[in-house]
């Protein structure tokens, strides 16, 4: 099921920016095109957890979004790789920040100072992790 955009009814850059990328899939499917482009079988054994379903969806909206391309090969048996677009790789460069915050708050640094139970660089859903240093 296609979601609408909101195009004219965003607040600000973020709000548009999150309408693209929102979802638990579409990230980790954009970083695991920024290395080379894949078929659909490899992005799928890429992202352990992400249903065939799932996938296809996010790849078709991040296509109507012009930040992934799908090459269809006119070949037997069929192939199709998907790509970053230009835009794309533009995003993936933007998320590159969101990714170190990530690494330095959440898997090293601050799980450790909160003394959270899980081995540094290792995170658990039910760990209790300080997002902003010093409070609880």
């Amino acid at each position: 099921m296609a979601r609408a955009r909101r195009p004219g009814t965003y607040v600000c850059g973020i709000d548009a920016a999150m309408d693209v990328i929102g979802g638990k899939w579409k990230v980790l499917i954009l970083w695991a095109l920024h290395e080379k482009p894949c078929r659909f079988g490899e992005l799928r054994r890429e992202l352990p957890g992400v249903t065939e379903k799932v996938l296809a969806a996010h790849l078709r909206e991040l296509e109507a979004d012009g930040i992934v391309h799908r090459e269809a090969y006119d070949e037997v048996p069929p192939r199709v790789e998907y790509s970053l677009t230009e835009r794309g790789e533009t995003l993936n460069e933007a998320l590159g920040p969101l990714g170190d915050w990530g690494k330095e708050n959440m898997l090293g640094g601050a799980s450790a100072a909160a003394g959270a139970s899980a081995a540094v660089g290792q995170m658990r859903e039910d760990d209790d992790v300080a997002l902003i240093a010093g409070r609880p």
